[in-house]
């Protein structure tokens, strides 16, 4: 890997060389940039235009983010010209890889018809170590008391041998080697992945800290011991261990999926529809001392096989990443693609068929490729579901669901949550109420009866871009006429979709069913407080603000959640 970057003005340090150019463009489009015909750009230079980037060598402090000054003259400047970072600074815009599978998904920016002229092109910056580690992120491991450190870099193991040092603070560090991946393009599915959206990813590494004390401080920093015997570090960074399973201490969660990535600086990018995602991102680093884990339920970055846009993405939530656990979810825009083994026959993955989430992140699934996994967190337990697989009666991901609700001690763990990405329970959204479903087609057959049999308290799903909750629910009908405050037996579980992170928002339909307690169309995630085994707090936050909008409590002891309720009774004798 000779560089990285992420498409951004604001320019984070993944790039060896990267290049500013100055076009006009000739065309319109509601996403500018993403229909620009790179491949057909005529250069149309001007000696009185010029266009210049400073400072030239970025990172010489050690940093991993840095703001470039652009300076540009023209003698006849235009609302439609546009100024583009780029890399490699080399770039060769004669060139682009033919699209010839009628199943591809044609990229924009080799197929539009809108040509630029090149007016002036600058000169190139670069860091001081263009291939230093960057973005750890934090994840679970299968046991609780040990957490991973995932992180990239531009090392191969032909060149240094990765490791994190980590410890209690001021005590003697440890050292924990690390394993390295990566992927190739020939693993992509198809395009944009396979072709102009390819980008070299560089090497993603992760370490294992185990043997972890309960609610713990550690700091830890990424280290690359190079073969001549010198180090090369990140900067140091500290997270809290997990709490011991059924520990009875304060505990808080975020959830939401389909967030994305947008630019700092406001400009224009490829596949620009996430226009919310920096709040959601920005309020959770402002509330950072008070989440102790994240889960991202599906639709990450939506790079949509443009690879680059997965640097950008980690760049963007380490500050979260690197001191909580991020955990995630498979999405459709991760994962489908046709002949791929997606249980959905579609190309939201824009070629990527899921290799990179499972590469970029870590999760403690018995396999990566298969999104499904169960993790703990002190009074919580959590079963993580994967929509782009088969989940119905008889799959093996059905045997993993019911397996994972099973395995909960309800005393030591009383708070059991259900996750997915795709709507597989209630949902008023427009295209749902179009289909007459209010839930992705076949989504409850097969999984109502399990949720309602093992107690589940939450179901939360992302995939529709807003926000709804309903009643306690089983079988389309509310079985509980509380809205705010659940005491005793709830008799049922409370489904939320909550997936409105930052993409762009979607409709309700115009008919609201009886069991949807609140809708909202606004950017916004769930957080969930655990005081005890017997109070939850409920809260529904906006992004742009980071206010309440919606709440409820849980409060209830051990003999509750034991209570028998419909469809969740065991057998019983009056024999002596």
């Amino acid at each position: 890997m000779e560089e990285r970057f992420a498409l951004c003005v604001l320019l984070c340090c993944v790039a060896a060389n990267v290049g500013f150019s100055w076009a006009h463009v000739n065309g319109f489009g509601e996403q500018p940039l993403s229909k620009i015909a790179i491949h057909k750009a005529i250069a149309a230079f001007h000696d009185s235009a010029s266009i210049r980037a400073h400072p030239v060598l970025l990172g010489l402090k050690g940093e991993d983010t840095q703001w470039v000054t652009v300076n540009l003259v023209s003698p006849h400047p235009s609302a439609d010209d546009w100024l583009g970072v780029f890399s490699p600074a080399k770039f060769n815009s004669s060139s682009c890889p033919p699209v010839n599978d009628p199943k591809e998904q044609a990229p924009y920016i080799c197929s539009a018809p809108i040509k630029p002229k090149l007016v002036a092109v600058s000169n190139s910056i670069t860091f001081a170590n263009p291939k230093a580690p960057l973005y750890p992120r934090l994840a679970q491991g299968k046991s609780w008391d040990e957490m991973t450190v995932t992180w990239t870099s531009g090392y191969d193991i032909s060149e240094a041998a990765p490791f994190v040092e980590w410890g209690l603070k001021g005590d003697l560090q440890m050292h924990s080697p690390a394993g390295t991946l990566t992927f190739f393009q020939n693993d992509m599915c198809g395009s944009p992945a396979r072709t102009v959206g390819w980008r070299d990813p560089g090497f993603i590494h992760t370490s294992f800290l185990k043997n972890l004390w309960p609610n713990t401080v550690y700091t830890y920093r990424i280290g690359h011991l190079l073969h001549n015997g010198s180090y090369v570090w990140s900067k140091i960074y500290s997270f809290r261990a997990s709490p011991y399973p059924g520990q009875d201490s304060l505990q808080r969660v975020v959830i939401f999926g389909d967030m994305g990535k947008a630019e700092r600086d406001g400009s224009n990018e490829y596949s620009n529809y996430q226009p919310g995602s920096l709040n959601t991102t920005d309020q959770l680093i402002r509330d950072l001392s008070n989440i102790d884990i994240v889960f991202h339920i599906g639709d990450i970055t939506y790079a949509n096989g443009y690879i680059s846009q997965w640097d950008q993405f980690t760049a963007q939530v380490e500050p979260i990443a690197s001191t909580v656990p991020y955990m995630i979810g498979s999405g459709n825009h991760e994962r489908d693609w046709p002949n791929s083994g997606s249980f959905y026959d579609t190309t939201d993955s824009g070629g990527e068929c899921g290799v990179p989430a499972e590469t970029m992140f870590y999760v403690p699934a018995e396999n990566r490729a298969k999104f499904w996994y169960s993790t703990d967190y002190g009074m919580f337990h959590f079963c993580i579901a994967d929509t782009e697989h088969d989940w119905r009666e008889g799959s093996e991901q059905y045997r993993f669901i019911e397996q994972c609700l099973a395995s909960v001690d309800r005393r030591k763990q009383p708070w059991l949550i259900f996750a997915a990405h795709r709507v597989l329970g209630y949902s008023s959204d427009y295209w749902y109420g179009q289909e007459g479903s209010f839930q992705e087609p076949m989504g409850r057959e097969s999984l109502q009866r399990l949720w309602q049999k093992y107690k589940v308290d939450i179901a939360f799903f992302g995939h529709v871009h807003n926000y709804e909750r309903t009643c306690p629910i089983y079988q389309n009908q509310c079985v509980n006429t509380e809205k705010n405050n659940y005491t005793g037996t709830v008799n049922g579980t409370i489904h939320v979709v909550v997936g409105g992170g930052g993409s762009h928002l979607s409709d309700f339909s115009e008919v609201t069913p009886n069991w949807s307690l609140y809708r909202d169309y606004d950017w916004g995630f769930v957080k969930l407080t655990a005081f005890n085994h017997s109070s939850l707090l409920f809260e529904y936050k906006k992004s742009g603000d980071g206010k309440v909008y919606d709440s409820f409590t849980i409060s209830r002891d051990y003999r509750d959640v034991l209570a028998c309720v419909h469809g969740s009774c065991e057998a019983t004798t009056l024999a002596s």
